[in-house]
């Protein structure tokens, strides 16, 4: 009799310690579960914590009065992110298009359709546009049975070669000024056929600058000559750090410089007539003061 109630006790500790084992085992697969899905660890990447720029305040642009525009010019330019210049906009750790994307998605600033910035995009207008719905053939390498799959790929960075921007220089008689102020951006994407020669190109969608400028404020760009005092893309716009080309001018018949230059060959000029309309501008103000 005692040694059967020993063999009892014996199989309740053995199984009491089996269960407190497989209890270890869950508690680690789970602290490992949840350690992969961590994603900060709590290291900085620096010496120290880095928060003036998403900390500071953007000032606004100075009020101005209908009355004290007495001369102005709308400009379409266009940016090329492969300019040497323009080259902070395909930074690979955060590049510009990723900026106003995850911006739009989370509802820091708003989007539009058109250049006259009055229809939004939708959330679901801009998944479309993020996201390519593709069709292939797979075939059973057993069955030999074809099988059409829907696939889902998203938009790369690197396929925004050029962004649009829209813009408004005038003369401010208070200041007695020439001065520029951007209305919006927007990403271009290219559309290619099933060969693979380029079709056309379409903006994406429209963001409304002056809005989005606060936001853009709080967004460090990579600065190639000091990591310690990185600008912002605000300050891009604002001082005109970029490189870009002009493409339209407002006009009666509402055309752009490919509209009247439609030749194979008629790249150079389209090129000097751009530079042209930017001397023009330039020298607005400098002719008010020449006698």
């Amino acid at each position: 009799m005692y040694k059967f109630r020993i063999s009892i006790f014996t199989v309740l500790l053995l199984c009491a310690a089996g269960n407190i084992s497989l209890l270890a085992q869950v508690a680690e697969d789970e602290k490992t579960e949840a350690s992969e899905e961590e994603e900060d660890s709590g290291y900085l990447d620096d010496i120290v914590g880095r928060s003036l720029i998403k900390d500071q305040r953007v000032l606004d642009y100075q009020p101005i009065r209908e009355a004290d525009i007495v001369w102005e010019k709308r400009l379409w330019r266009v940016l090329d992110v492969r300019e040497k210049m323009n080259l902070p906009f395909i930074y690979p750790v955060r590049p510009f298009f990723q900026i106003l994307v995850q911006a739009a998605e989370n509802g820091d600033i708003r989007i539009f359709k058109e250049d006259n910035f009055r229809k939004f995009v939708t959330g679901e207008e801009l998944d479309k546009l993020l996201h390519r719905v593709d069709t292939v053939v797979v075939t059973d390498p057993e069955t030999y049975v074809e099988e059409v799959q829907i696939r889902k790929s998203d938009i790369d960075f690197n396929d925004i070669k050029t962004y649009r921007i829209k813009e408004m220089w005038f003369f401010n008689k208070q200041t007695s000024t020439l001065e520029c102020r951007i209305l919006g951006m927007a990403p271009i994407k290219d559309e290619y056929d099933e060969f693979g020669n380029l079709k056309y190109t379409l903006p994406m969608f429209w963001v409304y600058y002056p809005e989005a400028r606060k936001f853009l404020a709080r967004e460090r760009v990579f600065n190639d000559q000091n990591d310690a005092a990185p600008g912002t893309w605000a300050d891009v716009f604002d001082y005109r750090f970029f490189s870009s080309y002009i493409i339209k001018e407002s006009n009666v018949q509402d055309n752009r410089l490919t509209d009247i230059f439609k030749g194979e060959n008629d790249g150079v000029k389209m090129l000097l007539e751009s530079e042209k309309i930017k001397n023009e501008i330039m020298n607005k103000e400098h002719d008010l003061w020449t006698y």
